[in-house]
This record gives C-alpha cells, sequence and structure tokens, in this order.
C-alpha cells in the first residue's frame, strides 16, 4: 500500500496537490459550517416543539422498536458523516436511547433515499439489497452490544448540559422559539469550530495528498488483503457515498473486486477523519474506539460476504 501511494505521489506536482488541498478546504469550510448550523437549528426547534418524553418513547432501549425506528431514522436523512453530528447531539439531548442512537449513527451516512437511488443503477438491485440488509442489521446490533456493554458512561455529558440564557423582556412565543433555537445551535457551532477547523485542515490535506486513484492499485482482485485494505483506506477519507458511486464502475473495470468497493464504501461513508475528530469533542476514546470497530467490522464483514455470495 505504501509503494503504491509513493509511486502515485512522485506522478502528482505539490502545486496540484496543493490545490486539490486548498480547494476542499474551502468546500468542507461551507459545506459543513452551513450544515452544522442548518441541522443544529433545526434539531434544537424539534427538542423544543416535540416533548422529550416523546422522543425517548420513539427512540427508547428498553425494546426492540426503538433501534427500529432509530434504523428508519437513519435510513431517511440524507447526512454524510459529518453533518450527523448535530443529530446525534440533539437526540443524546433529549435523552434518546443510547443503543437507538448509536444505530442512528451508524446507518444515517451510510443509507438514506439518495444511496439507493444511486446504488440500483450502478450496482444493480441484488447488490442494493444486501448492501442496505447489512447496513441495517450491524448498525442494530452495534446498538444492541454497546449499550448492553454499559458504552455510554463513554458519553462527555458536558456537551449535553442546556445552558440557560440571560433575561430578556419576554418576547412573543414564536419569536422566543426561534431565538432559543438559534442560542443553542449557534453555541454548539463556537464550541465545535476549533474541532471543525483542524478537521477541514486534515480533511483537506488527505484529499489533496492521499487521492482515492491509487486505491485501484491496492485493492486488486489479486490482492488476498484487498477489502481490508480498501476499509483503511476509506476511513480516513472525507468522501459520500453519493459521491464515490459514481467512480465504482472505473473501479471494476480496472480489477477491483465488489467486496473492495463495499468495503470502500462503507469505511469512507460511515467514518472519516473530520468526524473523528468532532466525535472526539463528544466521546471518550472507548466509545470512539468501538465506533471505529464498528466500522471497520461492518466494511470487512460485507466486503468478504460480497465477494463470496455475489461476485
Amino acid at each position: 500500500m505504501l509503494d503504491a501511494l509513493i509511486q502515485y505521489l512522485t506522478r502528482q506536482s505539490t502545486r496540484d496537490m496543493l490545490a486539490n488541498s486548498a480547494d476542499m478546504f474551502v468546500t468542507l469550510f461551507v459545506e459543513l459550517s452551513v450544515l452544522f448550523l442548518a441541522i443544529s437549528f433545526l434539531v434544537a426547534l424539534i427538542n423544543q416543539r416535540l416533548p422529550a418524553k416523546k422522543i425517548q418513547r420513539l427512540l427508547g432501549g428498553k425494546n426492540g422498536r426503538g433501534y427500529l425506528t432509530a434504523a428508519a431514522l437513519g435510513a431517511i436523512t440524507p447526512f454524510c458523516s459529518c453533518s450527523t453530528i448535530p443529530m446525534l447531539i440533539g437526540l443524546l439531548k433529549a435523552r434518546a436511547g443510547f443503543g437507538p442512537t448509536m444505530t442512528f449513527l451508524f446507518t444515517s451516512p451510510l443509507l438514506n433515499p439518495i444511496v439507493i437511488a444511486l446504488f440500483i443503477p450502478v450496482l444493480g438491485i441484488k447488490v442494493t439489497i444486501a448492501y442496505a440488509l447489512l447496513a441495517l442489521s450491524v448498525a442494530i446490533i452495534a446498538g444492541i452490544v454497546l449499550s448492553s456493554l454499559g458504552f455510554e458512561r463513554f458519553i462527555k455529558q458536558e456537551m449535553l448540559a442546556v445552558k440557560k440564557q440571560g433575561c430578556t423582556t419576554n418576547p412573543p412565543a414564536v419569536i422566543n422559539i426561534w431565538h432559543t433555537a438559534w442560542h443553542e445551535s449557534w453555541t454548539l457551532f463556537r464550541s465545535m469550530f476549533p474541532y471543525m477547523l483542524i478537521a477541514m485542515c486534515i480533511g483537506a490535506f488527505v484529499h489533496g495528498f492521499v487521492p482515492t486513484e491509487f486505491f485501484a492499485s491496492v485493492a486488486s482482485a489479486d490482492n488476498p488483503l484487498a477489502v481490508p485494505s480498501a476499509a483503511l483506506i476509506g476511513i480516513p477519507l472525507y468522501i459520500r457515498v453519493t459521491a464515490l458511486l459514481p467512480l465504482i464502475s472505473a473501479f471494476v473495470a480496472k480489477g477491483v473486486s465488489i467486496g473492495a468497493v463495499i468495503a470502500l464504501i462503507i469505511g469512507s461513508g460511515g467514518a472519516s477523519l473530520p468526524e473523528l475528530i468532532l466525535l472526539k469533542r463528544l466521546f471518550y476514546w472507548p466509545l470512539l474506539i468501538a465506533f471505529l470497530i464498528v466500522i471497520f467490522s461492518m466494511a470487512v464483514i460485507g466486503g468478504y460476504s460480497f465477494n463470496y455470495f455475489i461476485a
């Protein structure tokens, strides 16, 4: 893998790689800032209008229905790995069940209507159904296991505290709701922004200097470690599943196995360095490592399963 990366880098000019990194940084800065503020604002509004008890009832961890609801919620929200964070924080603030909340975190960036709409023409209906079942089942099982092992204790509770605002002159109820929601979203954005800035810089650097073009030479079908290699390559990259799917045909044409492709999709879509930096603001190390293990395991299990049963 390292030799392939060195060979790729020697064929590229530093100026081109810096330009790619700069373009990616601007894209990440605008995209993540706007999405983070918009989603956190929307979640704050929902938390004010929807009673916490109802959220706890819908997404409780006491029975299986909460996990199915969380998986369905993740499957209909077209979030990337980073833009899932505000929704995650909102669910935890509303005291939704820990297990279902983790199920949502695993499901949301990997499975949504846009992903399905692109999957079917690119990889076919059989592969699409198998991929959806894999993502849903592993996300639900992982949520149940993490909850039963008590990983909820590795959440930083200070991030979930609701800060009180200063005295106001009793504005109209509707205006007050919007003002409170904006205050919560802006406060959260300011507290997360230093981590977001670091995440943007790293994500831009990885995008510019470790691009996906060398993937085909590493994950060729004759490489017995192609699947775990593809998963390891995918995890640091900040790539949406919807942005990766149009490249699949080119990868397959160059001899990449379907299993390695699936591992790359799950690894890059389910996690990324920018997301991990943001999650570190919310999770202690044991939960962060457990999150990575789930994504990597899902990618490897899915990759080898697709090679064996579908290729």
